[in-house]
């Protein structure tokens, strides 16, 4: 049986930490950042863990990641 292809958008958007999870970047900091609080901006800056819900659909989007 051939390797699976890895969906390539989903690959650039998540990375697995060091035990094991998925991480994300978070949304609404890549444009219109002047109305943004610096607050706001810094807390985007981070990342957050995926939901335990979407997991398992990108466990089979990225099977080798």
């Amino acid at each position: 049986m051939p390797k699976m292809k890895s969906h390539s958008g989903a690959a650039k958007r998540f990375s697995r930490t060091g035990s094991g999870k998925w991480k994300r970047s978070n949304a609404n900091g890549r444009h219109i950042l002047t109305k943004k609080s610096p607050k706001r901006k810094r807390n985007i800056r981070g990342y957050e863990l995926v939901a335990a819900s979407d997991v398992r659909s990108i466990n089979r989007l990225v099977p080798y990641k």
